[in-house]
């Protein structure tokens, strides 16, 4: 579509805005039809995007009789020679030289309303938001008959600046005038008085917050006068992917390493990932070992864009394999985000048998390596228009995704769910102004404390294009703070590296958050988030599993955690401490939160049947040493009733307490006395 379709020529002299809508395209309805290349999506500027969009219902409004104020027959000539120049810079492109031109046209013919309209039009194009709005008014005061139709565009510019009570009346006042109901205009008008009254509400719940959103370019390291764009970190944060347009048409990988001064200098991804072909909209792994990307248009592709997986190995990123005919589809397939123990694969498809144009599906690893058969995200995320970009946050609980049909501030706004207890999401979250605007908002990647939002726009610092920006989120809208914790898994006998499942439980809910496979040296990362208490639990056939707890439902640590564990193997007197089973003080009843805990002995003993163990008891020296004795024999034998009650035969186990005789640590602190009070459970034979 070229600026020249839409522009008719008995209405040239008119002088209809070059560009009256920032965010015209933000109707869904007015969408249909336009091709862009989904892959490409961010690789143009929003400023090209917006060329594609133009004032289409102008041809629908009532054509008015107008007032004497403004006569388009009597605007000087020179005047409109130099307004028709200014037409063809804005058609090519070349907004600014069109405004400074426009400019001139008012110089010349300061009546020349048709001028004010069209500067005001590139403006709000160029996002100078002000002296759009302010060429606006200066042409409602010359003839407010004649421009009336103006008004549509006038509140766009002006909820671009944040001023929706002012959007709204100018809307409101649009639709008194009766444009007929079954125009574009009207629809347009319709669409965005819905949106803007969104805005208000959303501003009346949210009145106070001292919020102030100030993105921060990431500086020359990173941005270049080409275009930067969906940038990924690991989990530490100290590496930054992301994609680079090239000559504006090859898409690359690059990455940059943190400094103490902020990033290193970009360099491409090293290793066989970058190839001639595109490559792009990536996610890395949070511990830097894999890489999903987007390719289009490739011989072994299956659609339009499919999903393609790279490994890190020790001569960079491997060459891409295509994730293949489960998680690809003979459609477009793009946007992938891992989770973060790498077992669930978000993105965005526009396969059949979906709500809409584009669908959120998520897929899970299977233990036999392959993906599964991916499934749609459901009516409570995906609609009747486009859902694109998830993205899941360390805490794996937080999903982040753009639509253009749940309610919001026009075209792509950004939402987020979360995951409850029985693992249902809830009804998606707007993230509000000003982090959603006007215009069409694209993906976030936001970093594990919570806090830092890493994001691509055309600002008006660019150094070119789409750079990469970092700004702190609103703390309403944030995921969960996460730590973590990573080591390494070996055997105890030998210090050899020990490929092993690493699991960590919501000891509240039992429900399993994370699930990692070590890799073959037995190295780990498993995510920590904040405001719960977690069982933490380390198998591997032939093992006793390794058990450890942290408590973070009541403080919330800073730190990160370094955990070496060396696995037991299965042989008479090894013995292990279950650290999460829970009594209350001098009470023997086994608390709820421990059946996580209670269960993997189940489990360990009906893989290994010959086993018989002892469940022994141990307390703190708080109180008489009879007493505590008795306390330890009920509360080994409360375990072993458990077990029994779980289909283990009795003859296998036995209990035997030992009161405060066999401390493991000084019983002079509190710290000290709580890793006395324990359960063991030692090997009697095989």
């Amino acid at each position: 579509m070229k600026v020249t379709d839409k522009i008719k020529p008995e209405t040239k002299n008119k002088g209809l805005p070059l560009i009256t809508s920032n965010n015209f395209a933000g109707n869904k309805n007015y969408r249909k039809g336009i091709k862009i290349d989904p892959f490409a999506l961010y690789s143009i500027s929003i400023l090209q995007m917006k060329n594609i969009f133009f004032f289409l219902f102008l041809s629908a409004v009532t054509t008015k009789s107008f007032s004497q104020l403004y006569n388009p027959e009597k605007v000087d000539k020179k005047a409109i020679a130099v307004y028709n120049n200014a037409l063809e810079k804005a058609q090519g492109g070349n907004l600014k030289e069109a405004a400074v031109l426009l400019q001139q046209a008012i110089n010349i013919d300061p009546k020349y309303t048709d001028a004010y309209l069209s500067i005001a039009g590139v403006y709000g194009q160029m996002k100078d938001y002000p002296n759009s709005i302010s060429y606006y008014e200066k042409a409602f005061t010359q003839d407010s008959d004649y421009t009336i139709e103006y008004k549509l565009p006038y509140s766009i510019n002006l909820a671009g600046s944040g001023q929706f009570e002012k959007a709204l009346e100018a809307i409101n006042y649009f639709l008194s005038k009766n444009p007929p109901q079954s125009s574009s205009g009207y629809k347009a008008a319709m669409y965005r008085k819905k949106s803007y009254e969104f805005a208000l509400e959303y501003e009346k719940k949210h009145k106070g917050n001292p919020y102030v959103f100030a993105p921060k370019n990431l500086g020359d390291s990173i941005n270049t006068f080409e275009s930067e764009y969906l940038p990924s970190l690991t989990i530490e944060g100290n590496e930054l992917i992301f994609t680079r347009r090239r000559g504006g048409v090859n898409e690359d990988f690059f990455s940059a390493q943190k400094k103490n001064e902020g990033w290193g200098t970009a360099k491409a991804l090293k290793g066989d990932i970058n190839t001639s072909q595109n490559e792009g909209a990536q996610n890395i792994s949070q511990d830097g070992q894999w890489l999903i990307f987007t390719g289009c248009n490739r011989p072994d592709g299956m659609g339009g864009c499919d999903l393609y997986i790279s490994y890190l190995t020790d001569n960079g990123w491997s060459e891409a394999t295509n994730l293949g005919n489960r998680i690809n589809s003979d459609q477009w397939d793009s946007h992938p985000s891992l989770s973060p123990d790498k077992r669930d694969l978000y993105f965005s498809s526009r396969r059949f048998g979906g709500y809409g144009g584009s669908d959120i599906y998520v897929s899970h690893l299977l233990p036999n390596g392959r993906w599964s058969e991916p499934e749609n995200m459901g009516e409570g995320i995906n609609t009747a228009g486009d859902e694109q970009f998830p993205f899941i946050h360390a805490d794996n609980q937080t999903l982040y995704f753009t639509s253009n049909s749940w309610q919001g501030y026009g075209d792509d706004d950004l939402f987020y769910v979360k995951k409850g207890p029985n693992g249902i999401w809830s009804n998606p979250v707007n993230l509000g102004y000003p982090i959603n605007t006007i215009n069409r908002d694209g993906t976030l990647f936001i970093t594990a404390d919570g806090k830092t939002a890493y994001y691509s726009s055309d600002r008006s610092d660019s150094r070119g294009g789409l750079d990469i920006y970092s700004f702190e989120l609103r703390e309403d809208v944030r995921p969960y703070k996460t730590l973590w914790v990573k080591g390494k898994v070996f055997d105890k006998k030998n210090a050899k590296g020990l490929p092993s499942a690493v699991e960590l439980i919501d000891l509240a809910t039992g429900q399993t958050i994370s699930k990692v496979q070590t890799d073959e040296k037995g190295n780990y990362l498993i995510t920590l988030p904040v405001g719960k208490d977690y069982a933490f639990n380390v198998n591997r056939k032939g093992y006793l599993f390794y058990s450890d707890q942290f408590l973070l439902s009541r403080e919330s640590p800073d730190s990160t955690y370094e955990k070496n564990i060396p696995l037991q193997p299965i042989e008479a007197n090894a013995s292990i401490v279950l650290n999460n089973i829970f009594f209350d003080v001098k009470k023997y009843e086994i608390k709820p939160e421990s059946q996580a805990e209670l269960n993997k002995v189940v489990q360990l003993l009906k893989d290994n049947p010959t086993v018989k163990i002892e469940i022994s008891g141990h307390t703190d020296n708080v109180g008489k040493p009879a007493d505590n004795l008795k306390l330890s024999n009920y509360r080994a034998r409360a375990v072993v009733n458990y077990l029994i009650e779980k289909g283990i035969n009795g003859q296998r186990l036995s209990a035997k307490g030992f009161g405060e005789t066999k401390p493991i640590a000084e019983n002079k602190t509190e710290t000290g006395r709580a890793k006395n009070r324990r359960t063991e459970l030692k090997i009697v034979s095989q």
